[in-house]
């Protein structure tokens, strides 16, 4: 990376005006600035990945001294510009979010892989703003990201000004809760840096009160261990049995701290059409999604993160969903009759994994 020499002719808060204007325009919600230098972060990482909380995460270990400092990732960088898009349809109400948790029938998929895949909205619009920066200050070294390489994301945009660490260690904003994703690009030119955002989370406790398998184990401290969006999105192996039953009928990820986080009342909701819901899927239902075949779950899921899982762990986490169906004492056996059925039909063609759940779903019921 070699620093562009017209950077120094630039009125810096022409230029910072002008970045916040064309970000705006290629969708993104916020940009804020800061330097390379993460304090105490790198260490309460170590700390975090000692203690094992990451779980089957191994390439979170292995780059974790590349996550511990940007310049090290691409030498040259002096500054990280940090953006965030909202990706909260108009679509989605959280009160209906809440009555579909407590429908054991259907299936409920978070509410950020409804959409897009937000690495490649995200990856593409950052690429752009960078060739916009580049056509108005001339050529510079710079690298875009979007959770696509071992890079401290949330401390780096907490850092930049973007908001503050919740206590469910997911980033909030006055404007948009938690409901946005992050990107990067990583420059060589000194840009002015922006200050820090105060935390606004005061004595409320109700993410760590409201999660299902008390990952949250303290403020600011979560073991991805026993986080449900982990075992059913990043855990390539069984669901552990003691967390079975409290996934209920979360498929993909879950939302339960986001739904109750009172900031998350307040956060826009987004216009780009990357990010509305595609095929259905969020009004879908166990029986619906168990029916698809391997083709129809890849080309559904083209173009979206939950294709990333494959389709043996997609029917582990729906098998888990229709157990906690039988083993509902709410419903009727009209009502879990299908469920067995459709259960039983596809043990003997199920691959090792699923089979595993799918014999614990039906046995749930004795």
């Amino acid at each position: 990376m070699s620093s562009p020499s017209t950077v120094s002719l630039l009125d810096q808060s022409n230029l910072r005006d002008w970045l916040n204007e064309q970000s705006k325009k290629l969708g993104f919600d916020g940009l804020r600035i800061t330097d390379t230098h993460l304090g105490d972060a790198s260490e309460r990482l170590k700390e975090w990945l000692a203690e094992g909380k990451h779980g089957h995460m191994e390439y979170m270990k292995r780059h974790a001294q590349l996550r511990s400092d940007p310049t090290l990732l691409v030498p040259g960088t002096v500054r990280v510009i940090c953006v965030t898009m909202n990706y909260l349809s108009p679509t989605i109400d959280f009160d209906g979010e809440w009555q579909r948790l407590a429908d054991p029938t259907q299936a409920v998929v978070s509410m950020y892989a409804r959409g897009r895949d937000y690495h490649k909205v995200m990856r593409n619009r950052l690429q752009e703003f960078a060739q916009i920066i580049e056509s108005k200050i001339g050529t510079f070294g710079y690298r875009v990201f979007t959770d696509s390489a071992p890079l401290m994301e949330v401390e780096l945009a907490r850092k930049a000004g973007l908001g503050w660490r919740g206590k469910h260690t997911l980033l909030l904003n006055r404007e948009s809760g938690s409901t946005f994703f992050l990107g990067e690009i990583l420059v060589d030119v000194p840009l002015p840096i922006d200050s820090e955002e105060e935390s606004h989370c005061g004595t409320c406790q109700s993410c760590i009160e409201v999660c299902p398998t008390q990952a949250i184990t303290a403020p600011y401290q979560l073991d991805a261990r026993r986080c449900i969006s982990y075992l059913t999105i990043e855990n390539p192996d069984v669901i552990p049995i003691e967390f079975r039953r409290a996934i209920g009928n979360r498929v993909y990820g879950c939302d339960d701290c986001q739904l109750i986080c009172p900031w998350n009342k307040f956060a826009r909701r987004t216009d780009l059409p990357d990010f509305a819901e595609r095929h259905g899927i969020g009004q879908a239902s166990l029986l619906q999604l168990w029916s698809w075949t391997e083709a129809e779950f890849e080309k559904r899921h083209e173009g979206s993160a939950i294709r990333r899982i494959g389709y043996s762990r997609w029917r582990r986490n729906l098998a888990v969903a229709q157990g906690n169906a039988l083993a509902d004492p709410a419903l009727t056996e009209g009502d879990k009759a299908p469920l067995r059925e459709a259960l039983l039909g596809a043990l003997p063609m199920a691959d090792t994994l699923v089979a595993e759940h799918i014999q614990w779903a039906l046995g749930s019921e004795l």
